[in-house]
């Protein structure tokens, strides 16, 4: 089995080194200085579940790569409408793209029956881009629930978790779904091959909507949320109004919200993906975790009052982080009228 590994950071790598171990020919595609590592080193994977070092194909051309059977997509959602050229050179009439992201993903009512099918969502897939450069008929669900980080160049720090879940948008018990899965549990993961991955989908998203803007609003870790009164007490309404939104869908994830709280609780003083890609400066992907659920509100009908409020403010918030990384002049800096 051939495997691209597109966007090989902390999560990407981790998948790619598994299945490495396991025996399929694994291809890393990446850049910079840890694209330098991998192709010194290899993958160096630091886990409370036992260390390993692996030494998969790594590059930044796809084009060295050529078709494969499965590409599991560890970019950031914002980017997929930009990753056709990286995309192309690795598909066959059959290969699949397994997206290992958080929020709602672009093929969230495709292959769904109802009033909905098909509908496109633009904060996720805007014009239909992510669509076009990621076709819907080779998506695979994943939702993902380990944890790593990038300790140093190449170096892949495991904190917690190996489940990642898949399904396909249609329900169906593919083939291709049981190869792959296979495949990541002889490489010592979990990858249970879900005929409905929408509550997952949910269930996960109930934490990331509202302790990632919140902690790039506030600076706070999800143990300094859940241990201040009234933040916890705005996490509660955000995951409820979430909890409606999905209902109003016809989705009924089965989840208490303070089960989903004691979650989050546990995992103590870490900082989400989004508050680190703050101090970094970098742009923030709250379309596919806040925006986009917004949007779903409109559709089911559903108030939201919270989400809405909050996603305004963490959309003010990406927009200067943009407006300082272009050079642009802040809005939040125009004088009053």
């Amino acid at each position: 089995m051939r495997v691209a590994v597109l966007g090989a950071g902390a999560i990407g790598a981790y998948v790619g080194a598994s299945l490495h171990r396991a025996g399929a020919e694994v291809h890393l595609i990446a850049r910079g200085p840890h694209l330098e590592a991998l192709r010194r080193n290899g993958v160096q994977v630091l886990s409370p579940r036992g260390d390993f070092s692996v030494r998969p194909h790594a590059t930044d051309d796809p084009t060295e790569v050529g078709p494969v059977d499965h590409i599991f997509l560890g970019l950031k959602a914002n980017s997929y409408a930009a990753a056709g050229s990286m995309i192309r050179p690795l598909l066959h009439e059959k290969t699949t793209i397994i997206a290992a992201q958080n929020g709602i993903p672009w093929w969230y009512f495709h292959g769904l029956a109802g009033a909905h099918e098909d509908h496109c969502i633009q904060s996720v897939d805007p014009g239909g881009a992510v669509t076009e450069a990621l076709s819907l008929h080779r998506a695979i669900g994943c939702v993902v629930y380990a944890a790593t980080e990038l300790e140093a160049p190449g170096v892949v720090r495991h904190l917690e978790g190996t489940r990642f879940s898949i399904g396909e948008p249609d329900g169906s018990l593919s083939e291709r779904c049981r190869e792959f899965s296979d495949a990541m549990v002889a490489g010592g993961l979990k990858c249970p091959v879900e005929s409905d991955l929408r509550p997952e989908i949910w269930i996960k998203l109930m934490g990331n909507i509202a302790f990632n803007p919140i902690s790039a609003l506030t600076r706070a870790t999800l143990a300094g949320m859940c241990r201040h009164r009234d933040v916890r007490e705005l996490v509660t309404t955000m995951m409820r109004e979430t909890l409606e939104v999905a209902a109003g869908l016809g989705c009924h994830p089965d989840i208490a919200i303070e089960r989903r709280m004691a979650g989050a609780e546990r995992t103590g003083e870490h900082k989400t993906s989004t508050l680190q890609d703050l101090e970094k400066g970098k742009p923030l992907e709250l379309d596919v975790l806040l925006a986009a659920v917004v949007e779903l509100a409109d559709l089911a009908g559903v108030a939201a009052p919270t989400l809405r409020t909050i996603n305004a403010l963490a959309d003010l918030l990406n927009q200067q982080i943009e407006d300082a990384a272009s050079g642009a002049p802040s809005v939040a800096a125009a004088p009053a009228s």
